[in-house]
C-alpha cells in the first residue's frame, strides 16, 4: 500500500479549512451586518425638530429637540477650527486608513502610564460609523458592525468629506449637533466666525458634551480647550506663543438664567401654534435681567425669613399691564427640584386679593369710591363672616374698605351689585378662568384662580380697562419663515373711569391699608392683599411703573404657614422685586 505523502495531507486539509473558514466568516459577517443600517439613508436619517428661545435680547437661554445650525464645508470655517478637532481627537486622521493601530496603540500606553482613561482610540471616523449610525450599547456585535461601516466611509468619502460629517453632526451638549449649532448657542456667533480659543472649546466638548460644556461648567471648559491648544501646538499647527494667547483671551460670557419654568411654558405656548415637524426659533418675552432677580429673590426670602415661617413654596410672575407679555416667571424655589409650575398650574383660593373684582362690580352699578358702606356683624343663613381682626369700624368709604380689606364690606357689595354671579362674570371677563363658587363666599376670595391669571386679570385695572392675555412670545420663525401668532385684538372690559378707580383705590391699600410693605419711596405703587384661612396662602399683586407683579407663597400639600399674610412677606418680595424694575 503506497504510503501517504505528509505534504498532500496538509494541503488537503488546508483547503478544507479555508474553505469552511471562509463560509464561517462569511456566515459571521452575515449575522453582524444582517441588521445594519444602511448608510445612505442613515446619513439623512430623522432627527427631532428643534426648538430655540431666545430672550429679548436675542441671546439663547433654552432649547428643544436636537438644535442644528447650518451645514458648513471645511472651506467655510476658520482653518484652526477643523485643525482643532484632528489635534485632539484624531491627530493621524489624514494619515491612516479606516483604523489606526499606532493611534491605538498610542492611546493604551497613555491610558496605562496615567492609570485611568486619559485618552481615546477611535478615528474621526469610527467616531461617525458609531454616532451616525449605531448605539453605545458595549458588545461585541456592535464593535463589529462599527467597524464594517468604518470601512464602508473610508471607502465612499474623501478625508475632508468624513470631518466635514463628524463636524457638522457631532453632539456637542445642551441639545447642540454641530459646531454651527453649538458655537451660537454657547458665543452666539456662527461657526463661520469662531475666534481660536472659541474653536479649542467647541473641539473639546465631543469626549465629554456635559462635563465640559461652558454653560455647566466654565472652569472646566477652560481647561479643556487648553488641552487643544496645546494639543495644537503638538501637532505643529500652532507655535507655544500663540497657544498662550489664545488661552489667556478664554473667557465665557455670564451663564443665561436657568428660565426653566418661563421656558417650558413658552415653549408650550409656541408648540400649539407650530405646524408639525418644523424647526422653529422664538424671540421670547423675557427679561434674562428681572428673571435673575425674581429667581434670586425668591430664594432669598424662602430660605430666610420663610423658614421660621413655614413657607415652604413661592411663585412669582411679572408681566407688562399693557400688553400681557411677561417678563419673567418663578413657578417655584427650584426648578431642578421641582419643575411643577405653580405660577401656571397651581389653583389655590386668592382670599382677599378676590376682593378687587367685587370692587369693580359695585362701580359698575354706580357706586364710587367715596360712597360709604357700613362694617358691622352680617348673617347670611348661617353663615357670619368676621374681619381678619375681629373688630368691626362702622361706616366708611368703598375706599377705605378696600384699603383696610374689611371682609363685611366686601359681603356687602357683592349683596349690592347683584350677588356672586355678577362678580364671578366681571372676573371671567377681566381673566380669572374656572368655575367660582355661586354663594355669597365669593366675597371673601374662596374660590381657585392661578397666580397668572390673577395677574393678568389686575393689569385691566391699570391699563385702562383692556383685558390683556399673558404671553412669552414677542417673535416666532418655522423653518426661516415668520410665524409669530396673531396677537388678539385689544377687548374692552371696563370702562376706563371705572379702572382708573380701581387704580386709585389699590393705591391706596399700600400708601395707607394692608399693601404697606410694598410701598416704594417716590414711585406709586397700587395692589391688593390676600390671605386664605390659617395662612395656607398668602397673596400679593401689585403695580407699578406699567409692571404687574403677582407673588404666592405657600406649601404644595396645603399646610398652614406661620402667621404668613398678604401684607407681610408676599409684600415685602413685591417690593425688593419692583424696586429692580427699570422704567
Amino acid at each position: 500500500m503506497p504510503r501517504r505523502r505528509p505534504g498532500r495531507w496538509l494541503f488537503k486539509w488546508f483547503v478544507i479549512l479555508t474553505v469552511w473558514g471562509s463560509v464561517a466568516l462569511g456566515l459571521g459577517l452575515l449575522w453582524f451586518a444582517w441588521d445594519l443600517p444602511r448608510p445612505e439613508a442613515a446619513l439623512d436619517a430623522a432627527r427631532r425638530p428643534s426648538l430655540t428661545l431666545q430672550d429679548r435680547t436675542g441671546r439663547i437661554y433654552a432649547t428643544f429637540g436636537d438644535v442644528v445650525g447650518d451645514p458648513l464645508r471645511l472651506s467655510d470655517m476658520p482653518p484652526y477650527l477643523p485643525a482643532a478637532a484632528v489635534a485632539v481627537e484624531d491627530r493621524r486622521f489624514y494619515q491612516h486608513g479606516a483604523l489606526d493601530a499606532i493611534g491605538i496603540a498610542r492611546a493604551v500606553w497613555v491610558n496605562v502610564s496615567a492609570g485611568r482613561l486619559v485618552q481615546g482610540g477611535s478615528t474621526i471616523t469610527q467616531q461617525v460609523a458609531k454616532n451616525l449610525f449605531l448605539t453605545n450599547a458595549r458588545t461585541l456585535r456592535r464593535k463589529v458592525q462599527e467597524l464594517l461601516l468604518t470601512i464602508w466611509l473610508e471607502h465612499s468619502f474623501s478625508k475632508k468629506e468624513i470631518l466635514e460629517i463628524w463636524l457638522n453632526r457631532v453632539y456637542l451638549g445642551a441639545g447642540a449637533w454641530g459646531v454651527d449649532a453649538a458655537a451660537r448657542m454657547y458665543f452666539g456667533v456662527s461657526a463661520r466666525k469662531v475666534t481660536l480659543w472659541q474653536a479649542a472649546v467647541l473641539a473639546g466638548l465631543p469626549r465629554a458634551p456635559s462635563r465640559f460644556n461652558p454653560r455647566v461648567d466654565p472652569a472646566a471648559a477652560a481647561a479643556r480647550a487648553r488641552e487643544v491648544l496645546g494639543a495644537m501646538v503638538d501637532t505643529g499647527v500652532l507655535t507655544l506663543e500663540q497657544a498662550q494667547a489664545a488661552a489667556g483671551q478664554i473667557a465665557f460670557a455670564p451663564t443665561p438664567t436657568v428660565a426653566g419654568y418661563f421656558a417650558d411654558w413658552t415653549a408650550e405656548q409656541a408648540q400649539a401654534a407650530l405646524p408639525s415637524g418644523a424647526d422653529a426659533v422664538v424671540r421670547s418675552t423675557l427679561d434674562a435681567r428681572l428673571q435673575a432677580v425674581v429667581e434670586a429673590k425668591l430664594a432669598a426670602l424662602l430660605d430666610g425669613p420663610g423658614v421660621a415661617a413655614q413657607a415652604g413654596q413661592g411663585a412669582v410672575v411679572v408681566l407688562d399691564a399693557a400688553t400681557g407679555a411677561v417678563r419673567a416667571m418663578a413657578g417655584g424655589r427650584d426648578y431642578r427640584a421641582s419643575p411643577y409650575n405653580r405660577a401656571v398650574l397651581a389653583r389655590r383660593q386668592p382670599g382677599s386679593a378676590f376682593k378687587p373684582f367685587v370692587w369693580a362690580a359695585a362701580l359698575e352699578k354706580g357706586m364710587r369710591p367715596d360712597d360709604t358702606v357700613v362694617d358691622a356683624p352680617v348673617r347670611l343663613g348661617n353663615w357670619s363672616p368676621a374681619n381678619f381682626d375681629g373688630k368691626f369700624r362702622g361706616e366708611m368709604t368703598m375706599e377705605e374698605g378696600l384699603a383696610e380689606s374689611i371682609n363685611t364690606v366686601s359681603v356687602r357689595l357683592l349683596l349690592r351689585c347683584g350677588g356672586p354671579g355678577v362678580v364671578a362674570e366681571l372676573a371671567h371677563r377681566l381673566g380669572v378662568a374656572g368655575v367660582l363658587p355661586s354663594n355669597d363666599t365669593l366675597a371673601l376670595g374662596t374660590g381657585e384662580v392661578g397666580l397668572l391669571e390673577l395677574a393678568g386679570a389686575y393689569a385691566s385695572f391699570f391699563n385702562g380697562g383692556n383685558r390683556v392675555m399673558p404671553t412669552g412670545i414677542e417673535a416666532m420663525t418655522a423653518d426661516g419663515r415668520n410665524a409669530t401668532p396673531p396677537r388678539p385684538a385689544v377687548q374692552r372690559v371696563l370702562e376706563p373711569d371705572i379702572a382708573a378707580m380701581m387704580a386709585r383705590m389699590m393705591a391706596a391699600v399700600v400708601s395707607r391699608g394692608t399693601g404697606r410693605a410694598a410701598a416704594l419711596g417716590g414711585r406709586t405703587v397700587a395692589g391688593k392683599t390676600g390671605t386664605t384661612q390659617d395662612s395656607r396662602d398668602a397673596w400679593f399683586i401689585g403695580w407699578s411703573g406699567g409692571t404687574i407683579v403677582g407673588v404666592w407663597l405657600g406649601n404644595d400639600d396645603g399646610k398652614p404657614m406661620h402667621n404668613v399674610t398678604g401684607g407681610g412677606l408676599p409684600a415685602r418680595l413685591f417690593h425688593d422685586i419692583a424696586a429692580e424694575i427699570r422704567g
